[in-house]
């Protein structure tokens, strides 16, 4: 009788493997028949969208409506969080930023999707994301991080492509202008609110990182290139410090638009108006290679903004000396209604931002053409 049932055992795990198997065949062919509706048409826009944290993949969702054809550029500095974790314990690239980015531009089921996102809340995994282990798996198979989010791209039929900036080890360093170095993103804006000492300068601690040549490459032959939304001294600067990458952005016949962020954020650019955020990039640049400055030009309603205000936070608006002194520099200011206020959060409308990104695409590659 035992041996009976073993056998039947043995056969009954065999039909689980082979269902579990057509459907893992079904999943990929669904998945690259969608990758294959949305690859973008020979006339949709290239647009390279330059950042990282939650303002980059809010802005991915609304773009992938407007063009097929995306490269997001991922900061790789992160080292807070589930991403340090992973960090710390694998030595791998921080994957969170990048985990959104994908999901940001994926096409999959809603509760696929929720899996995704879903936060462990107990015991050793508490606090970390599934998708930042989805990632760290792929990782392990692959032996490389760069063709693990290539993979992941296709398993969730991303639109486009995301790149991490640089494969290369970066931390971040802040030198206050009191002196003092900070060492590492997540500690930055906490030193500034304690210290109460704004930011001077930040650089990386290894200088001679070398970004992507897919990240070059895209760079060079974009329609348009966005930088932000996110943190101007944690999500943006630490692309552009990479080596290379302003020399890209110089180079390129794109248009370059800065996307500003709506609020001044506490830690980091507390007090700064839109021409202070330009001037910083400039200054760590070395050149200025803006063209456009898109800006938030609508009011908050007094009970949203009195919640950011306890914070220390104010809205970022342009003013006519800022505009003349914008001018001056040869940027362009395109100011238009692009806030969205959700569950009593201020973000970027990310409908509004990608018509204003693809409509300046669109106007400048008619130009050139004439």
């Amino acid at each position: 009788m035992l041996p009976f049932l073993s056998i039947l055992a043995f056969i009954l795990a065999l039909a689980v493997l082979y269902k579990v198997a057509k459907l893992y065949k079904k999943t990929v062919e669904q998945n690259m028949k969608q990758m294959e509706m949305f690859t973008y048409k020979k006339d949709d826009p290239n647009v390279v969208v330059i950042g990282g944290g939650t303002g980059q993949s809010v802005f991915l969702r609304g773009l992938k409506h407007e063009t097929k054809n995306i490269t997001a550029i991922v900061t790789v500095a992160d080292d807070g969080g589930g991403s340090g974790v992973l960090r710390e314990d694998l030595g791998m690239i921080p994957p969170g930023d990048i985990r959104n980015c994908l999901l940001a531009l994926a096409n999959m089921e809603p509760t696929m999707s929720e899996v995704m996102k879903y936060r462990f809340t107990d015991g050793s995994l508490k606090g970390q994301s599934f998708g930042n282990l989805f990632l760290a798996a792929m990782t392990g198979i692959y032996g490389n991080f760069e063709t693990a989010v290539y993979k992941m791209g296709q398993v969730f039929a991303v639109t486009g492509r995301v790149l991490p900036v640089s494969l290369d080890n970066i931390n971040l360093i802040a030198e206050l202008e009191n002196g003092e170095t900070v060492v590492g993103e997540s500690n930055i804006p906490c030193q500034v609110r304690k210290t109460n000492s704004p930011i001077n300068r930040i650089y990386l601690d290894n200088p001679d990182a070398k970004p992507l040549d897919e990240v070059v490459t895209s760079i060079k032959n974009a329609d348009v290139v966005a930088i932000g939304p996110g943190s101007l001294y944690t999500s943006i600067l630490p692309n552009i410090l990479v080596e290379g990458v302003v020399d890209a952005l110089s180079t390129t016949r794109a248009p370059k638009v800065y996307v500003c962020n709506i609020m001044t954020q506490p830690g980091e650019t507390g007090g700064k108006n839109v021409l202070d955020h330009v001037k910083v990039i400039v200054e760590h640049a070395g050149i200025n290679f803006i063209d456009y400055v898109l800006i938030n030009n609508e009011h908050l309603p007094q009970g949203v903004f009195e919640r950011y205000a306890k914070d220390g936070a104010e809205l970022v608006m342009l003013d006519k000396d800022q505009r003349d002194g914008l001018e001056a520099m040869g940027i362009k200011c395109i100011e238009e209604k692009l806030i969205e206020i959700k569950n009593g959060y201020i973000r970027h409308d990310a409908e509004m931002v990608s018509k204003a990104v693809v409509d300046i695409a669109i106007k400048e590659k008619t130009k050139s053409e004439k």
